[in-house]
């Protein structure tokens, strides 16, 4: 069963309530523009033989009105001729052509009518479905965006994630460990150049507290003077 039960339902159709109510809009979107399609198909052929038909009334009418202009010759030919009787059937054939002509030309106005409202219809039609593909565009991007969106939740959130971030620091503690062992080797153990530098600093302090020693006791840190004889 389509979406639209004739043309006219499209014609009349809030495609935003038919979207509202739909359980997936994207596939509502699809049939909406697949049935738009295929009935402008259906109308666009049927109005094609619609002004077929239409010519072919303007050609009835065309050969009615010679037909009648023929049969007024002949009625005067006629007369002419002092034939009242053979003029008398002449304009009867006439009068039969007009009549004609005139039922084939309502005809065709009617069916002038009927063309200019499906003409109207098709470009109504034709603006539905211009619509609908836009919506379509715009629908088919929010569903790919939200499932991306929603897929990157679900990576996020999930324990695999979680998981692996875990083991993360799980290898960084124990680089941490390595590391600290690799420290516990470097402890009391003395370079070179450490040992240098120590006897360095130890120098520097044995004048340090021999400059102390000068200043607290003067006395003793004079040497004695010898008495001359």
């Amino acid at each position: 069963m389509g979406v639209f039960s004739r043309f006219t339902d499209i014609i009349n159709s809030n495609i935003n309530n038919l979207l509202d109510k739909a359980e997936d809009p994207a596939k509502m979107v699809r049939l909406i523009i697949q049935e738009m399609e295929d009935t402008l198909v259906e109308v666009r052929s049927s109005s094609a033989k619609t002004l077929a038909d239409k010519k072919e009334l303007s050609r009835q009418i065309n050969r009615f009105e010679t037909d009648a202009e023929q049969w007024q010759e002949k009625a005067e030919l006629a007369l002419s001729k002092d034939r009242e009787d053979l003029a008398r059937a002449a304009l009867v054939e006439k009068k039969k052509c007009v009549e004609n002509s005139a039922a084939i030309a309502d005809e065709l106005n009617y069916v002038d009518g009927h063309i200019a409202k499906l003409q109207d219809e098709i470009t109504q039609l034709q603006d539905k479905l211009a619509d609908a593909k836009s919506r379509q565009k715009a629908i088919v991007m929010r569903e790919k965006t939200a499932n991306s969106r929603l897929k990157v939740k679900k990576n996020i959130s999930s324990e695999r994630v979680n998981d692996a971030l875990n083991r993360f620091e799980s290898y960084e503690r124990k680089i941490d460990d390595i590391e600290a062992q690799v420290d516990s080797f470097d402890l009391g153990s003395k370079s070179l150049a450490d040992e240098i530098a120590d006897l360095a600093s130890d120098d520097k302090i044995d004048d340090e507290l021999a400059q102390l020693k000068a200043k607290m006791n003067p006395a003793k840190a004079k040497p004695a003077v010898k008495s001359k004889k």
